[in-house]
């Protein structure tokens, strides 16, 4: 039986996603360790405990548990947690001799990466990265991060045996950006829980939510500058339709989180559009798929996207998506077909795309089945395999070395 441990430092996988720091990498994680385990792979997700009274040891389900690492404080900002790595770092390998070992390393994230990278030469075995953002990439759509960071990747990058991207885009974004890396550079896209997020009754998911027959544009995610909810809101402005309402679902987030979202609240009064958006608390992701379901288009406005577990959500759902022309959701949304396309974010362009959804009925079946069956095609259980494979290779191959 493989053994992995799988390093997921900043935020655990246990964290409701749309709170803090939690958000698509912690779905990822959660559903791909999972899926990994029901294939017969011995998981153990290593994260920084995070509040008191955390259990050292969750046992979720056969072959997959979940250890609380102590690492500095609880509560420290996000932006201060790399100087806890070494902390973590030791904790980890501490855990793991006394379980025996590991046959390989999975690093979520970059800080994630640093310590797999000093793991790796600790314990002989082999690391796969995924880094679900880089810094240079979001350094594209005008989200700076700090040179430490970009030095870090860089290192980590040079120590990796394998790096796994989310799809044919993100690996371009990687080449152009970093070079072909030393280690290999594997595709696994992530996956969606069709047991969870499928077509359905609009009526009833509306009446479960307490919606009435207005039309609904619906925002999933974080409140932070990176994932544009201030674009939704322009969007929503300019749209011609003055009983279309849009609700938000998250949180803030961030160091800028509680400023951006005065920010957007402040932009909302501006447009007089407080009767007309709502902010919804985070939800537990699984009680996602009604809001999706309720919808009548889906607006993913990020400025830049690895992947867009969000817009695949709402595909699954057959709800189609409106989405910035960056990252992933160009391989997520198929243009015309299953949603919309923008570039450069314009919210007219946004609210053009959106009228079209609301005011043409047979467009917008034909767009519902399509994303539907788009869907499909994404699986946890087909991305465990592709990381199955990655795993048995490097088993049989020489393993990266730092130069």
């Amino acid at each position: 039986m493989q053994r992995v441990a799988v390093l997921s430092f900043h935020t655990s996988p246990l964290v409701q996603p749309g709170v803090g720091d939690g958000g698509g990498m912690n779905v990822y994680v959660r559903e791909l360790v999972s899926a990994l385990s029901h294939a017969g792979v011995d998981c153990t997700t290593y994260t920084r405990a995070w509040k008191p009274g955390l259990p050292a040891v969750v046992n979720i389900e056969p072959n997959h548990k979940v250890v609380h690492i102590p690492a500095g404080d609880f509560d420290i900002p996000k932006d201060s947690l790399s100087s806890m790595i070494p902390e973590f770092t030791d904790n980890v390998m501490q855990h793991i001799t006394a379980a025996g070992g590991t046959d390989v390393l999975h690093a979520n994230y970059w800080m994630s990466g640093v310590a797999g990278h000093d793991l790796k030469h600790a314990l002989g075995v082999p690391l796969v990265s995924t880094f679900h953002t880089f810094a240079r990439v979001k350094a594209q759509g005008g989200d700076y991060e700090s040179a430490h960071r970009e030095q870090a990747e860089i290192n980590v990058i040079g120590c990796s045996d394998a790096i796994c991207v989310s799809c044919t885009e993100e690996e371009r974004q990687f080449v152009s950006l970093y070079g072909p890396p030393p280690g290999s550079l594997e595709i696994v896209a992530p996956g969606v829980e069709h047991a969870f997020f499928a077509p359905g009754d609009k009526k009833g998911a509306r009446k479960a939510l307490g919606l009435s027959d207005h039309p609904v544009l619906l925002f999933v995610g974080r409140i932070q500058p990176l994932k544009g909810v201030d674009v939704a809101v322009e969007a929503l402005a300019a749209l011609d339709r003055k009983d279309a309402h849009l609700l938000i679902v998250g949180g803030a987030s961030g160091a800028e989180g509680d400023a951006y979202f005065a920010a957007v609240q402040a932009l909302i009064t501006q447009h007089r559009l407080n009767d007309r958006v709502h902010f919804i608390a985070p939800q537990p992701h699984h009680l996602l798929s009604t809001y999706y379901r309720a919808a009548d288009v889906v607006l993913v406005p990020s400025r830049s996207e690895s992947f867009g577990l969000v817009a695949l959500e709402a595909a699954a759902c057959g709800t189609p998506v409106v989405a910035n022309a960056v990252g992933g959701l160009l391989t997520v949304v198929e243009h015309g077909r299953t949603g919309f396309l923008v570039a450069d974010r314009k919210p007219e362009i946004f609210a053009e795309h959106i009228a079209e959804i609301l005011n043409n009925t047979h467009m917008t079946t034909a767009m519902s089945v399509a994303a539907a069956e788009h869907a499909t095609r994404y699986t946890w259980s087909f991305a465990a395999a592709r990381l199955r494979r990655v795993y048995a290779d490097l088993a049989i191959r020489d393993r990266v070395i730092c130069v």
